[in-house]
């Protein structure tokens, strides 16, 4: 498998399903709802889901659900194929008008610029999805949540598992938990078959925790070494174990943590950029004993190990940015430790 070269080769790749993902969903009939599909997620969400759909013969429709706060934010599902919706899913009326679905995928909420708005985060963690999990009480859903609604970790341990301990710091990672929380509530008041997803952290060519490393190496700026240790996983594998959590949905809801396999010191990571593009790197911060680790051997044991592997992700970022490519400009803020983004 070779680097994508163009835009629409990533969002080729990126979007790209595998047997397993068409299997997941040969298993649940039914239209296909994706809210929050103006994300960063959304838009390779949906269109897997579309190319699985295609694929099996399926004539049930994906309905991609957002803001879309800019015209041309729907042009991409547009050139799909894939129907788009606007609608301000903290609204109980349009949240009400929305299409049946069958499978709902739900990727909405906010986190950068919140730390001072503690009703934002209520509004959008806390109250969008108890009417999300009301409305659709009859579907199947696959609710997106973080691997930051843990309790700090050691490297050592291995990360958190799913009946770890959840006492996070901020504003922010307990409203996710507000968010879990309404989705659990939904799944046992009305029996929705529910998979709650908490990953950690996701990496494609333009965003990410090694792109944040890569660029500030790159630039020749120091890296944040206060967050000592992270977890990563490449977007399309993300992408497709949550498609796969589709069948898993049950009540009370099935929680996993989806991440990589292994525990990446930043520093380390640092000093491979540096490496590839022939610069000296530079730290700072003091490294922390503990930090946001998640431990994915309950989601490795039901969907396998993901297949793109930390070092090949390095490669390719590096040649990204090496040949200009273009980047989000959305730092993902891993070494922030007090949960203020």
């Amino acid at each position: 498998m070779s680097r994508p070269q163009t835009i629409d080769e990533l969002d080729d790749q990126l979007s790209r399903p595998d047997p397993k993902v068409l299997a997941a969903l040969e298993a649940c009939p039914g239209n296909v709802a994706v809210l929050g599909a103006g994300g960063k997620m959304g838009f390779h969400t949906a269109r897997m889901l579309q190319r699985s759909l295609d694929q099996l013969g399926r004539r049930d429709r994906v309905v991609a659900v957002s803001r879309f706060t800019f015209a041309r934010s729907r042009d991409p599902f547009e050139r799909c194929g894939i129907e788009t919706i606007r609608a301000d899913l903290t609204d109980a009326g349009q949240v009400t008008s929305l299409p049946d679905a069958a499978n709902v995928f739900f990727l909405a909420g906010v986190k950068f610029g919140t730390s001072n708005d503690v009703e934002l985060l209520h509004r959008f963690n806390g109250l969008m999805p108890r009417l999300v999990a009301e409305r659709f009480g009859d579907s199947r859903i696959v609710a997106l949540s973080t691997g930051c609604v843990y309790s700090f970790a050691s490297p050592e341990s291995g990360g958190s598992t799913e009946q770890s301990e959840t006492d996070p710091p901020g504003d922010y990672a307990k409203s996710c938990l507000q968010r879990e929380r309404a989705f659990v509530d939904g799944s046992k008041n009305l029996g929705t078959p529910c998979s709650l997803v908490r990953l950690n952290y996701s990496v494609e060519l333009r965003y990410g925790v090694l792109v944040d490393i890569a660029m500030q190496v790159f630039a020749g700026q120091p890296v944040s070494v206060e967050t000592p240790f992270v977890n990563v996983i490449w977007q399309r594998d993300a992408i497709s174990q949550i498609v796969q959590c589709l069948p898993c949905a049950e009540s009370p809801p099935f929680i996993v943590n989806i991440t990589g396999p292994e525990t990446l010191s930043v520093r380390d990571l640092a000093e491979r950029f540096g490496k590839r593009f022939g610069k000296r790197v530079a730290f700072t911060g003091q490294e922390a004993e503990t930090c946001w680790l998640s431990n994915s051997t309950l989601a490795r044991g039901r969907f396998g190990d993901p297949p793109m592997d930390v070092d090949r992700m390095i490669d390719w970022i590096a040649e990204w940015i090496e040949d200009g490519g273009e980047t989000l400009g959305k730092p993902t803020k891993f070494h922030v430790r007090d949960g203020k983004y």
